[in-house]
């Protein structure tokens, strides 16, 4: 399979400029024979809090989600999977569309300001596509290794996380997505704007196939599942939990 990190420049409140540069970059990734396309946390709208646009599209998005309307017809024309992050009301909803259409998961943790904008997601579940069981997981959810953990125990195929991390954190970044790759043993498609920069697509056992600079860019690599299941033969750490002794 080959994925991209669609590493997009994003400007608050502006949907129009945005939506533009979304394209562009999905048409270098399906350019370069990917077709699993991860854009970062809210690549359309930015987190826009500014009071008069609040119930304007450039701040939300509702049911059934109009905005995501051009990547429906990429993912038809193409029969490709594309992820990405928008806002409806109070929640900021993780997808993944495809030809056979739409799922949703939301982000757990709001970070900062956006927990005055945004509530936490109540559920961790992967989604089942024709590429494979994607477990998403948006920003601030890195920080927190009990996702990705719970993501992998229900057999999540990758780990995809969806992010705006800004470029003083991004030794952090980049810490953090090579270790939820290496502890659950999935391979980690971990796409972050471009401000933030630092894109990372990681092989299962760590390995970095693929890493972005800084500014807007696209990176690809093609990734192979049964490298994954080599390496959870030869360290079967999963298999060798104890849970009932993290319990206690």
């Amino acid at each position: 399979m080959r994925a991209a990190c669609l590493q997009q420049s994003i400007v608050p409140c502006q949907p129009q400029e945005n939506l533009s540069r979304a394209l562009q970059l999905a048409g270098r990734a399906l350019a370069e024979g990917a077709r699993v396309l991860v854009f970062p946390e809210l690549f359309l709208t930015g987190f826009c809090y500014e009071p008069s646009l609040q119930s304007t599209p450039s701040a939300e998005d509702q049911t059934p989600y109009p905005s995501i309307d051009p990547f429906r017809a990429l993912a038809e024309e193409h029969d490709c999977l594309i992820m990405g992050t928008i806002r409806c009301g109070r929640q900021n909803l993780g997808f993944c569309l495809a030809r056979e259409g739409l799922q949703l998961r939301p982000k757990i943790h709001p970070f900062g300001e956006e927990r005055k904008h945004f509530s936490g997601g109540d559920f961790i579940s992967p989604i089942d596509t024709a590429y494979g069981r994607m477990g998403l997981e948006i920003c601030y959810d890195l920080r927190f290794p009990e996702v990705a953990r719970s993501l992998a125990l229900q057999g999540a195929d990758f780990l995809v996380t969806l992010a705006q991390f800004p470029g003083s954190r991004r030794s952090q970044w980049r810490a953090l997505t090579i270790a939820r790759a290496i502890e659950n043993q999935m391979p980690h498609l971990a796409c972050n704007w471009a401000n933030g920069g630092g894109s990372l697509i990681i092989d299962a056992d760590g390995e970095i196939l693929a890493e972005a600079g800084s500014g807007q860019t696209v990176i690809c690599a093609d990734i192979d599942l049964f490298r994954r299941d080599r390496f959870r033969l030869e360290i079967p750490c999963l298999d060798h939990r104890r849970p009932e002794i993290y319990e206690r």
